[in-house]
């Protein structure tokens, strides 16, 4: 199988950025990474392996990215308005430079994207896949909290408000509403097992409210035996890309 680490320059992130690539053909999908922010975090955790034959037969091609989780969700320390400052950088590297560096890589010029995460990554994933649906036309969303407000202790402000999907679907609406409903179709998934208190319900609510807008999604709750583990998002993504990588080739 191939395998690369990229280093990809960024003018928005003011450095270069941590990127792996595997596989040479197939519908690519982006990784994000959960609170770790690392790149590598897919491959050390098995996700990679339990997509190891897709990547091998040319059926899929998987590019895990490192995040900016930690500068802007998880360090308390610092003020919620100024670590929200820094997740816009973040959104311009991956929408003027990572997706049109994975374009040229698959040698298509409007090719669609696939997005997954698990626990915060999921947040990172149904976001792209809400605010850029001509980009981003399948998002895999697994064990995610959807309310970013419980990450900045209930502060919000703009910047917060649209980052938090279920803060903003409830307002989405005309022209913008109707290229969701056309282009983007979103996998929520999550256990109900250990760790796995808040995701179950953030899960649940922003699946209704996926419903009550139309937008196309599939909300799917595994049993009280399914915890917040890498083991289990393993086999979530197996089961639920399948479909993706299917419907691509």
């Amino acid at each position: 199988m191939f395998r690369k680490h990229e280093m990809i320059p960024s003018k928005h992130m003011g450095r270069d950025v941590h990127v792996w690539r595997y596989g040479n053909f197939g519908p690519p999908l982006i990784a994000f990474p959960s609170a770790s922010g690392m790149a590598h975090e897919w491959e050390n955790h098995g996700m990679v392996d339990a997509l190891s034959d897709w990547l091998e037969q040319g059926r899929l091609k998987l590019y895990t990215v490192e995040s900016n989780v930690s500068a802007v969700w998880t360090r308390k320390e610092v003020p919620p308005h100024e670590r929200i400052k820094q997740h816009m950088p973040y959104e311009r590297w991956v929408m003027d430079e990572l997706v049109p560096f994975i374009r040229r890589d698959c040698r298509v010029d409007d090719i669609p994207i696939a997005v997954a995460g698990t626990s915060l990554g999921a947040l990172y994933a149904a976001n792209f896949a809400l605010k850029f649906p001509s980009v981003f036309r399948y998002a895999l969303c697994m064990s995610g909290r959807y309310d970013a407000t419980w990450m900045t202790d209930g502060f919000v402000n703009e910047d917060v408000y649209f980052n938090s999907p279920i803060s903003y679907v409830p307002g989405i609406q005309g022209e913008y509403l109707e290229q969701i409903r056309k282009h983007t179709h979103l996998s929520l998934v999550c256990g109900q097992g250990q760790w796995e208190d808040g995701n179950i319900e953030d899960t649940q609510h922003f699946a209704s409210l996926l419903q009550a807008k139309g937008i196309s999604h599939q909300l799917d709750l595994w049993g009280t035996d399914v915890s917040h583990q890498w083991p289990w998002w393993a086999r979530q993504a197996r089961h639920h890309l399948s479909g993706y990588v299917h419907a691509r080739n």
